[in-house]
């Protein structure tokens, strides 16, 4: 267990679900990292005038030296990373659609940014994380990839499922560095952006599907979230986490 105060970097913090994580760690006592392409300085300048240790860096995860310049920024600023939240995911703008309607473009960015960067963010915390002999690295894959996928997302589920094959080799490696590697897959939540704000109806819908008969929501991943992050995992790698209110059964 670090003796220091444990520092914790989430991308995608500068809204959304992103946006409540990074609240959540900060009041859990954590210095946190808000990293985003956009977004990032207004959510820290609320958490530091709430008198947290905060940090906006922006960043575009798809990118090998902006990741790079991110992590430099958070071992500059507080001598180290502890906590991954690989939260940036490329899923608001997608337009459903048919897969052989999906352009190569469409494909490439939904890959650049859900894959490619976890893998970059991981690739570059891992040196400061392995000189500690501690870490926690928390991947985000979906229960559209779990429950047999969605029609017109064919590019989106696909980044899930090699989510999940990330973290499994990601763990392999890891482990005797004393970092673990789990995932969590949240189902469908509300918030600001979301895709299915087009389709308001959704959320009834798979209220209805759930065990747990009500919507899910941002505060459903938090208690999850802060798991992953925490000493209480440090046999448990490689597995992914389903937060969906008993609607699929794994």
């Amino acid at each position: 267990m670090p003796k220091h105060r444990r520092v914790v970097i989430i991308t995608g913090g500068g809204g959304g679900i992103g946006r409540s994580y990074c609240a959540a760690f900060a009041q859990a006592g954590y210095r946190v990292v808000v990293a985003d392409i956009r977004g990032s300085e207004a959510v820290a300048s609320d958490l530091a005038a709430a008198g947290h240790e905060v940090l906006a860096v922006v960043a575009d995860v798809s990118d090998e030296a902006s990741v790079a310049g991110l992590v430099d920024a958070a071992v500059t600023e507080y001598g180290g990373v502890d906590v991954l939240v690989n939260n940036a995911a490329y899923f608001s703008p997608i337009v459903k659609k048919p897969f052989e309607q999906i352009t190569v473009e469409e494909w490439d960015k939904a890959f650049a940014v859900n894959v490619r960067g976890a893998w970059l963010c991981a690739r570059a915390v891992s040196p400061v994380m392995k000189s500690r002999g501690w870490g926690r690295i928390i991947n985000t894959s979906s229960m559209t990839f779990h429950g047999g996928g969605i029609d017109g997302f064919a590019h989106y589920v696909s980044t899930k499922a090699a989510i999940v094959g990330l973290t499994r080799s990601l763990a392999k490696e890891l482990g005797a560095h004393g970092i673990v590697v789990n995932t969590i897959s949240p189902d469908y939540v509300e918030h600001e952006g979301e895709l299915f704000q087009r389709q308001p109806e959704m959320a009834g819908i798979l209220a209805q599907q759930r065990a747990i008969r009500r919507p899910g929501t941002m505060e459903d991943l938090i208690g999850p979230v802060l798991f992953l992050a925490s000493d209480a995992v440090g046999f448990m790698t490689g597995q992914d986490i389903w937060v969906n209110g008993g609607r699929i059964f794994g």
